[in-house]
Parts: structure tokens; sequence; C-alpha cells
């Protein structure tokens, strides 16, 4: 298939994406195009430009160039298709509102410029709510919750967008393993139902069991495919170089950084 059937395809199709911070290139030429209904992992030691990746895709973030299709078509012409979940720690969780509200915000796509959330969009809020374990907290501001409850209100929002290609930016960091649970049950959840999922993931211990493709990043492409092909020892070490102290998933994950 050539390159232009691909991307028309494709969920997502990058093509030759570069960033800079400050005149340091953070990414570099990076070009792939996604399988739809799949789960993939981005992995990839500190400043490897995971979250840079993410958030230049979505337009959060300025390129030097490059070209970001979401179904062979300009990303800001498909936003209604597309669901982000942000940082936890990037997130002003000091803002006043509740954890329904939050939730509602996503339904906003789909209701116009001047269109008002009904009783529609407040009982598909609230069995987004369910679904990650959080009804009983729809009233609680968002302040007073955990970290992994403040986790799962986002992704109670992703699922309210009903969105078909989603961005995950570390959805496992510092969470509790009842939320670690929910979340991947939840991926499993939005594979099934032929959704596309990309998640920046640091836990390299999980990463055979959760995703059916990784993409190994460090500021360049250094390996994208199958889980089994891609996820070796020896890709690993070319993208951690020394950084990368061990892989034993009897032991844990490695030690490698977590963000980028």
């Amino acid at each position: 298939m050539d390159s232009v059937a691909a991307s028309a395809i494709s969920p997502l199709s990058i093509q030759n994406l570069s960033v800079a911070y400050q005149k340091k290139p953070v990414l570099k030429h990076v070009s792939f195009h996604v399988k739809e209904g799949e789960l993939i992992g981005v992995v990839g030691p500190n400043g490897a430009g995971k979250s840079t990746l993410m958030k230049a895709t979505l337009g959060l973030l300025p390129a030097l160039s490059g070209e970001v299709l979401v179904y062979g078509k300009p990303y800001k012409e498909q936003r209604k298709l597309v669901g982000y979940v942000p940082q936890r720690e990037s997130v002003d969780w000091d803002f006043p509102t509740n954890a329904l509200d939050v939730v509602m915000m996503g339904r906003y796509g789909h209701l116009g410029w001047f269109g008002r959330p009904r009783s529609k969009e407040k009982a598909i809020a609230m069995e987004c709510l369910s679904k990650v374990g959080m009804a009983d907290f729809a009233g609680r501001q968002i302040s007073q919750l955990s970290g992994g409850q403040q986790q799962r209100v986002f992704l109670a929002r992703a699922l309210a967008q009903d969105a078909k290609l989603y961005f995950m930016d570390e959805p496992f960091a510092g969470v509790d393993a009842a939320t670690e649970k929910a979340i991947i049950t939840l991926l499993q959840e939005l594979k099934g139902q032929g959704k596309t999922v990309i998640v920046v993931h640091h836990d390299l211990a999980t990463v055979e069991d959760y995703f059916d493709s990784v993409m190994l990043l460090n500021v360049e492409l250094q390996a994208f495919g199958p889980t089994p092909e891609v996820f070796t020892q020896d890709q690993l070490q070319r993208t951690y170089g020394g950084r990368l102290a061990f892989l034993d998933r009897s032991v844990g994950s490695s030690s490698a950084g977590r963000k980028g």
C-alpha cells in the first residue's frame, strides 16, 4: 500500500514531524501510520519527545515541519474524532468545578457553539463516570479527589467525547493498583469498539501485557510495529542507550525515565 492510501485510511498519519525548543531539536523527522483498533504504547527515555509528539500532533505545540492527518484530513478538521487525556500534573486541579462538570466538557463538541447541555448530555456524562467507578463522586470538587480519582474523571471526560482516536499522556503514572486495573479495562473496551488509543507509557514491565503495538522514541523514531517484534532487548538498548539499567519482568519496570 502506498503512503497516500495508507494515510487516507489510517486514524493517524504523521509525516516528517520536527519540533524544537529554543533551537534544540526535541523531535526530528518523525513519520508513521497507525492501524485502526489498536492499543499503541509510546516509550522512551527522559527527554525523548514522547509528550511533545502528542502535543504537537494535537496542535498544542508549534512544529518546525511536518504533516498530521487524522483519517486522511488535517487534524483541525477532525477535532471531533479525537480525545485527549493530558498528564495529571499539567492540570489545574484547584479550578472550582466538580467531577460531573469536567466530564460534561467532553460533550461540548457535540453541542455546537451555542448548544447547552441537556439531560441527555448529563446522562451520558454520568454513564461515563459509572464506567470508571466514579458515579458516587459526581458532585465532588476535583481538588478534593485523590490522584487516582482525578485520573479516572479525565478518562471519563475522554469517554464522553465518543472519539475514534484517543491520546493519553501517562494515564498510569502515580495511580493505585485499582485505578490501573480500571484504566486498562477501559482501554480494552475502547479497542473492542474499534477505537484507536495511543498511550505515552513509562513502565516497561507492562508494555507487553498492555499494547498491541509499541513505538520506541528518542528524539527520532527508533522503531514502531507489533509489540512482539519491536519490544526486544536489542531495540530497547538502542533506544535508551546506557540509561536502560535493566528489563526484568520478574523484578519490575526499568529504571529508565518517565517523562518526555
